[in-house]
């Protein structure tokens, strides 16, 4: 059971049982407060990172993927943080992926002749690990709408949580929209049957329930649920020893792509850096004294 009392720092203002709360989405609606924000938990050591244009379902405009970006660097360097959850505001929609509506003024714009605001593409942190050298474990909360690049979105994080009512797909293909550059690692969590009939078939969508049952998705519980599971995983995520927990992330990421005999040699090799730790001593010592192991990540 996460605890409720979990001391908030952060822009939002909002308790993370809060983030799911209807907000006004009508058609004169307006952003209010950053596309991000970044509410921390557990002095620091839990990251909650919002999407935050429920307006537009919090569609990747608006300067979204670059605040995104910033978010998980911020994540990554900083040295007390453990654990991200990435969540979407409002009830409505994790992300439902390109905000078609700026999407379609730009290319309006660029068949015109006309200079082209940088939709900031180039910052998309895909794949997530990878691209970022970040290698301490992320949550993805899916708190309705995951459509093509909100898919891509949750399918960055280690591990995803829906509520019942949520719904993923990839419609790329209904609106010629580009998405191979991110589709690719899609065969590392589902099979290639499953994979293709999202990507090819754009119209399709599956329940929470059946992206549970196809291996995507970790847990499926109800909206009311879905935050005090999310967090439930990040304080059992804190109580990890922080550089094994990156060691065998980042080995079971990269050995995909590994011969076994490579994959184990490449594992035995970043491992190194556990001797000599204060936390190798610390864990057996915890255990052997049946307490809580307090690593220092040192």
């Amino acid at each position: 059971m996460a605890n409720q009392g979990a001391k908030l720092t952060g822009p939002s203002g909002l308790h993370y049982d809060e983030l799911h709360k209807p907000v006004d989405t009508g058609r004169d609606a307006q952003q209010v407060g950053p596309v991000v924000t970044v509410d921390k938990y557990e002095d620091g050591k839990i990251y909650i990172i919002t999407l935050n244009r429920p307006h537009r379902m919090n569609s990747l405009g608006g300067g979204l993927i670059g605040a995104t970006y910033d978010a998980f660097a911020e994540f990554r360097d900083d040295r007390q943080a453990r654990v991200a959850i990435l969540t979407g505001r409002g009830a409505r929609a994790f992300c439902a992926g390109a905000d078609l509506i700026e999407t379609s003024e730009r290319r309006k714009a660029a068949a015109a002749g006309q200079a082209v605001p940088d939709a900031g593409e180039e910052q998309l942190p895909v794949p997530l690990s990878e691209s970022m050298d970040l290698w301490k474990p992320t949550i993805a909360a899916i708190n309705g709408f995951a459509i093509a690049g909100g898919f891509m979105m949750a399918m960055q994080c280690d591990i995803r949580i829906a509520a019942e009512h949520a719904r993923i797909g990839i419609a790329e293909t209904r609106w010629n929209m580009g998405g191979g550059r991110w589709m690719a690692p899609i065969t590392r969590q589902i099979g290639l049957g499953i994979a293709l009939e999202l990507t090819l078939w754009g119209d399709t969508q599956f329940t929470a329930q059946r992206a549970y049952e196809v291996g995507w998705v970790n847990k499926v519980v109800t909206a009311e649920e879905l935050m005090e599971t999310a967090m439930s995983y990040a304080q059992r995520a804190i109580d990890m020893a922080p550089r094994a927990v990156r060691n065998i992330k980042q080995t079971l990421y990269r050995g995909f792509y590994m011969t076994p005999e490579v994959a184990t040699a490449f594992g035995n090799a970043i491992e190194q850096n556990l001797r000599g730790m204060q936390d190798s001593i610390e864990g057996p010592t915890a255990f052997a004294e049946k307490r809580r192991p307090n690593f220092i990540d040192g």
